[in-house]
């Protein structure tokens, strides 16, 4: 038996639970996460997802993403999957939620509240080949040129929510900085 994920309803409610292909099927409104991780040089990591992938096969998307687990803490799950797909772990931290529902050619269809969090880490990340085809660091304008070039290469939930995680990347490192110059003053 599947696990559950957990559906919500669009203020993030819990409403039910639902295996995650029959959510899937039904289009109900569930919740997902998708983790940002950045480099010292605020380049992101992106991922190909594998070309067996039941949906959006082998295009590219941020670092990690999935789905909070039936009676399992949501940032338990984000670091476990972080680790499944991506072969290490990093510190992350809450940015911002986005709904969206979006229907695919397999007549499945995803309809999501999101969590979006941003990691940080240097190095190189070991991927599951179950689960990711490819990898790259970018940096957030050229990922954003081309998005706008190449909108074919990349999941509907990535460039839906893209330029939201750069403003909030933006005033996040500002914060940061603001921050340690305070610091260094006192």
């Amino acid at each position: 038996m599947e696990k559950e994920i957990i559906l919500v309803d669009a203020h993030d409610n819990v409403v039910g639970y639902a295996e995650k292909m029959q959510a899937h099927i039904d289009g109900a409104l569930h919740r997902a996460f998708s983790v940002f991780v950045v480099n010292e040089r605020g380049q992101v990591m992106l991922q190909k997802r594998d070309s067996r992938k039941y949906h959006s096969p082998g295009l590219w998307t941020n670092t990690c993403c999935s789905h909070p687990l039936r009676g399992e803490r949501q940032e338990k799950t984000v670091h476990d999957r972080l680790r499944f797909e991506m072969g290490f772990d990093c510190p992350v931290q809450p940015l911002f939620k986005f709904l969206y529902k979006a229907p695919f050619e397999n007549g499945l269809t995803e309809h999501e509240l999101d969590h979006v969090y941003l990691g940080t880490y240097e190095g190189s990340p070991r991927p599951n080949p179950d689960e990711v085809e490819d990898w790259k660091w970018m940096d957030l304008d050229e990922v954003k040129t081309d998005i706008q070039r190449n909108p074919h290469h990349y999941t509907y939930w990535f460039k839906y929510c893209f330029r939201q995680f750069g403003d909030a990347y933006s005033e996040y490192m500002a914060n940061a900085f603001a921050a340690m110059n305070l610091a260094t003053a006192i």
